[in-house]
């Protein structure tokens, strides 16, 4: 059998297997496994799934640290400005990104209102806060809201978000229902779940980091 034959054969068996109407889906419900079958499983406490979460993040080549205090994250982000020469910084009001930026000293661009894009993607680095880590997929969830914007969480070559504690939740159901608790039916324009950073591997398989947004991913959660 030739690959379009085998690709039509398919094509013939799935359309088997009849559609359920319009409002008429808890029949089909029954024989569909639940959401939490599905997903990946989750800690069942804290430390289980701040481990989990570290773990994700890891494999999906981003940076994740637990710090004990505001203290330990200043050190660790002047360490970064070292590291790697950042001159300029952007960002967007907020208590742990305001005291990120005064901990760099360095010329920050808030994007807050509004911001020149081309005056952004000149920024090395772009700090914002989050909505939500999650542990089963490792992913940060940020919205146009929580994170300055549409733009500063992709146009700067590294993006570190500054989170809490209490911000991390175990799976991707709780995320959205924090989203839904916290902006009812006021969503924000943008809503978005990063997954370790910006990377494609369209070219012959090759991973390339960086190619649709920021290249390096570090969350520092306090």
């Amino acid at each position: 059998m030739s690959e379009r034959e085998n690709i039509l054969a398919r094509i013939r068996e799935a359309l088997r297997v009849a559609a359920p109407r319009p409002g008429a889906h808890d029949a089909a419900a029954s024989a569909v496994r639940r959401v939490s079958d599905v997903l990946p499983p989750t800690g069942r406490s804290l430390e289980e799934n701040l481990a989990l979460f570290e773990r994700n993040a890891s494999e999906l080549r981003a940076e994740f640290r637990r710090l004990p205090d505001t203290e330990a994250l200043r050190a660790a982000l002047v360490q970064l400005r070292d590291a790697e020469g950042w001159t300029r910084v952007a960002s967007h009001r907020g208590q742990l990104t305001e005291l990120a930026c005064a901990a760099l000293g360095l010329p920050v661009l808030l994007t807050d209102g509004g911001v020149d894009r081309a005056a952004l993607e000149q920024c090395p680095v772009g700090i914002t806060g989050c909505d939500a880590l999650v542990a089963q997929t490792g992913s940060v969830v940020v919205t146009s809201r929580s994170a300055g914007g549409r733009a500063l969480s992709v146009l700067p070559p590294h993006h570190v978000v500054v989170a809490r504690r209490e911000q991390l939740v175990a799976g991707l159901p709780e995320a959205f229902a924090l989203l839904q608790a916290t902006y009812g039916d006021d969503y924000p324009s943008m809503m978005s779940f990063i997954t370790g950073p910006s990377r494609t591997g369209d070219i012959e398989r090759i991973l390339v980091l960086g190619a649709h947004g920021p290249k390096r991913l570090t969350v520092f959660c306090v």
